[in-house]
């Protein structure tokens, strides 16, 4: 693993991503930008509307799509697990504490990761990463908000939330069409390939919009541990568990980078909403954000080999 192959991974498949996310950024700090606009404009169409497409047109089999949810799930358990054994091992206060297991356990796997997975691995395991997206918007929205919450949100409340989610539509008539073999209208299609497109960019732009809301926070330490714990913890998690799922080729690849991708931005809005040590959290996440490519430039390497 050359220093050049390093470069050159960084420049083609990382660099484009935080060049758009500084953009973001920039516009976010001059401008007067409504970043929940543009977020609600990614949330209700371009999501669903790249997930639906990912998955009608690619060759993803149920099997595929049940077993990376499954692996999703695992990943997220398990780095949740990890980030409770750390915050004890470094007795960190119970706000602390929760604010660190959100921000361990769920990982930006929309904003940044599907871009990255579609640079550097293409759309068959764009595809999978879509599945490793959906299944942790579900589980970030249910789970996560309960952690958040400090048990104040009863699970009746969390589970019906789900079902506001269009990302879970997108992914139920995008499996009743390809389980029935229902044909989509050209103008339709067109329509939806157009959206689609229009997603990576989108959720990009958001990435640097949404950061420029962070707020500095003085737990350096357990800022430290959140953020070294989510990027080295990661990789190592996902190349584990993805062996144990039996997970090859494309499959391995978008969903092992998925798993490694640095604290969601989501989490800072949750965190913020339950009064959950939302300045350690944004800090996790901003940090992790910059800090990303030293681990995921060496990962992307590794897993083309």
């Amino acid at each position: 693993m050359s220093f050049t192959e390093l470069f050159t991974t960084f420049a083609n498949n990382l660099l484009p991503i935080m060049l758009i996310a500084a953009a973001g950024y920039i516009l976010g700090k001059t401008l007067t930008v409504d970043s929940r606009t543009i977020g609600r404009m990614v949330f209700y169409i371009f999501s669903p509307l790249l997930v639906f497409h990912l998955m009608v047109t690619s060759q993803l089999s149920l099997k595929q799509a049940l077993t990376t949810a499954g692996f999703t799930t695992a990943v997220i358990t398990l780095m949740g697990c990890l980030a409770f054994i750390l915050a004890k091992i470094f007795r960190l206060n119970r706000p602390q504490l929760l604010a660190v297991i959100l921000t361990i356990a769920f990982g930006n796997t929309g904003n940044y990761g599907l871009p990255l997975v579609k640079f550097a691995f293409g759309d068959e395991s764009l595809a999978i990463a879509s599945i490793f997206y959906v299944i942790t918007t579900i589980l970030f929205n249910t789970v996560g908000v309960i952690i958040a919450s400090l048990g104040h949100l009863d699970l009746k409340s969390a589970i019906l939330g789900v079902f506001k989610l269009p990302i879970l539509y997108a992914v139920l008539i995008a499996l009743i069409i390809k389980g029935f073999g229902f044909q989509i209208p050209l103008p339709l299609s067109r329509t939806i390939e157009i959206a689609a497109n229009g997603a990576i960019p989108a959720m990009i732009i958001l990435l640097g919009l949404e950061l420029t809301r962070i707020e500095w926070t003085h737990s350096l330490r357990a800022t430290g541990i959140g953020v070294a714990a989510k990027l080295l913890l990661g990789p190592v998690v996902g190349l584990l568990l993805a062996g144990l799922f039996g997970l090859q080729g494309p499959a391995r690849q978008g969903s092992v980078i998925e798993a490694a991708m640095p604290a969601a931005v989501a989490t800072t809005v949750v965190a913020a909403e339950y009064k959950l040590e939302s300045s350690l959290v944004t800090a996790i996440v901003f940090f992790g954000t910059l800090l990303s490519p030293l681990t995921l430039t060496p990962l992307i390497v590794f897993l083309v080999r």
